[in-house]
């Protein structure tokens, strides 16, 4: 079981960017797939979340910025990030929740600055 993020990078204020989480190992459309951010000196947020049965749902922070989407035959949850402000650096990750089974990414770093 694996998850690869790939896509952060450094962006000026205003850009954007689009995060790609790879799965392996198991379905992604199966499980509770969410984003999570965490910044410098902070502890690990939730960002986004997608699921089979319900809409997908933001931290207020992003929300009419962000928008996470899944690609079932890619295997692939994407971020699709716009709009970015400097508050939005951090290394984000994906993870996949079902039936207790947690699975985590090894995070790409988003740094947002002039």
């Amino acid at each position: 079981v694996q998850l690869v993020e790939s896509g952060g990078g450094l962006v000026q204020p205003g850009g954007s960017l689009r995060l790609s989480c790879a799965a392996s190992g198991f379905t992604v459309s199966e499980f509770v797939m969410r984003w999570y951010r965490q910044a410098p000196g902070k502890d690990r947020e939730w960002v986004a979340i997608i699921t089979s049965t319900s809409s997908p749902n933001y931290v207020e922070s992003v929300r009419g910025r962000f928008t996470i989407s899944r690609d079932n035959a890619k295997n692939t949850v994407y971020l699709q990030m716009n709009n970015l402000k400097p508050d939005d650096t951090a290394v984000y990750y994906c993870n996949a929740l079902k039936f207790g089974r947690s699975y985590w990414g090894q995070g790409t770093l988003v740094t947002v600055s002039s």
